[in-house]
């Protein structure tokens, strides 16, 4: 088959699979430009509250499959860069499933998500520095935020594999996963994110992301959702609380 992104979506919850198994889904330059408009079509579904990005088969992806480059390494670093931004600015929770091997620009995208889940016999590597690349300023700020500086130097300093508790250990990974749990675990996980309320989703990720103008905004939202009182009414009545706000209102 073809490199491309294969998209599905089940009760609620997008997938993207990164599907170039012949290069360990290594990214292309048509599933690069593929990736934003897929996005905005799957933000723009009413019927989707998570997006979960992974990998076909056992691995996640291996970076740019540079053998298919057929722009400058500037040009094609910029697709990345729109691919990335794309994903960081999807406006509902995303959750990076990582098997096998998550290194360059495959980190880039999983680092882009709001959470990462690996199994443990997962690799991480941010590896400009073997090719003399510049990594984009945007990837490096949001790798700091994740890793904090250190670490963030140690891994594009060196260019270095680490593995998944390393990678637990300094945040870049929220949850490690035994070999052949990941699935089970990202469908139970996913499940507790489509019964928590998708204004405080969706305010905390503007907020976390770096948004500081949106207080009353989201103040605003609150008061006309209901959610808080629908909250507040299923925790005094022990049962599960059924939240009705929705971005489109």
């Amino acid at each position: 088959m073809e490199p491309e992104l294969l998209h599905g979506v089940t009760d609620g919850v997008a997938t993207v699979v990164l599907h170039h198994p012949a290069k360990r889904n290594a990214m292309t330059v048509a599933m690069w430009e593929a990736l934003p408009p897929l996005l905005d079509t799957l933000a723009a579904d009413p019927g989707v509250r998570a997006l979960v990005l992974t990998g076909a088969g056992g691995t996640f992806c291996a970076g740019a499959d540079i053998s298919t480059l057929r722009v400058s390494p500037e040009d094609a670093q910029t697709l990345a860069v729109r691919a990335e931004e794309a994903l960081a600015a999807f406006p509902k929770p995303t959750l990076a499933a990582v098997k096998g091997h998550c290194v360059g620009g495959g980190a880039q995208l999983a680092a882009a998500c709001d959470l990462r889940f690996a199994e443990e016999d997962a690799l991480f590597g941010v590896t400009p520095a073997k090719l003399g690349i510049v990594y984009p300023s945007s990837a490096t700020r949001r790798l700091v935020s994740l890793v904090g500086p250190a670490t963030a130097k140690y891994l594009l300093y060196s260019g270095e594999l680490v593995d998944a508790e390393r990678a637990l250990r300094t945040g870049l990974v929220d949850e490690v996963l035994p070999a052949g749990g990941l699935d089970e675990r990202v469908a139970e996980f996913t499940g507790v994110l489509l019964s928590r309320s998708r204004l405080t989703q969706a305010a905390a990720k503007e907020f976390a992301n770096g948004r500081t103008d949106r207080d009353a905004h989201w103040a605003a939202q609150a008061r006309g959702s209901g959610d808080t009182a629908e909250g507040v009414a299923a925790f005094l009545e022990g049962r599960p609380p059924r939240f009705s706000w929705t971005a489109s209102g």
